[in-house]
């Protein structure tokens, strides 16, 4: 699940906003001035979930720009800024200073949402392993750590033999992509292909009966007619 930290004073928009991001499966966590904000990122920087920050600009103690510098020193993760002014001089300081969006009060949530949702897309797609730990992959409702080579779905640990990992993990770092099951048998086993489809069949079968929560309508490993499999992009 991925987390959404919100540092703004006002505490009724803080209520609607987290409301709301709850509603689409999003772990909210709530801070009302700059150096509150700074304390609780620091105290969830190893939970490797944290996806967005929604930055206010006007705040007591520290104001937005401040805490975005901070931020900014030694992290990448996208910064939502929030204004009630609608000076444009604002806003370019806030995107000079490393803001990746600005949103202007009042807004609609849905145009919040639909910023969220982008943004968290946009950092989950171009950064897999986006958690911070690079040995670990954080799906939907799936983590792989590649070191320990621990499977975990929806928290609960999956026992996997060495191939079944080798193959889940190829797969998943690859999510949205096509392979035959040449290109799988090549890659996972590292051999020239035998044409042996049914080795590769009987291996995504029991993945599938280990990971799937329906295995007869897989959500993760998808069966392209025809061609191969791919992970699902959507995970």
């Amino acid at each position: 699940m991925h987390s959404v930290l919100i540092i703004d004073d006002d505490k009724d928009l803080c209520a609607l906003m987290k409301k709301c991001m709850e509603q689409e499966n999003l772990y909210v966590m709530i801070a009302h001035n700059g150096i509150d904000g700074l304390h609780l990122m620091e105290e969830n920087k190893d939970s490797h979930t944290l996806a967005l920050i929604i930055l206010d600009v006007m705040m007591p103690y520290m104001d937005g720009f401040q805490v975005l510098k901070k931020i900014r020193e030694e992290n990448n993760i996208p910064i939502l800024m929030l204004t009630a002014k609608n000076a444009e001089d604002d806003k370019v300081f806030g995107l000079r200073l490393g803001a990746d969006d600005y949103l202007t009060k009042p807004f609609s949530i849905n145009e919040l949402m639909a910023r969220v949702n982008s943004l968290i897309r946009r950092y989950t797609t171009l950064n897999p392993t986006f958690t911070g730990d690079t040995e670990r992959l954080i799906l939907k409702g799936m983590m792989i750590d590649k070191t320990s080579r621990i499977v975990e779905v929806n928290e609960q640990p999956v026992e996997l033999t060495g191939k079944e990992f080798d193959l889940l993990l190829f797969l998943a770092s690859n999510k949205g992509r096509i392979f035959t099951k040449k290109q799988i048998y090549t890659q996972v086993w590292e051999d020239e292909y035998a044409f042996d489809d049914s080795n590769i069949m009987s291996f995504i079968s029991k993945l599938r009966k280990k990971i799937e929560p329906d295995p007869e309508h897989p959500f993760y490993i998808q069966t392209v007619r025809g061609v191969g499999y791919r992970f699902n992009k959507e995970a």
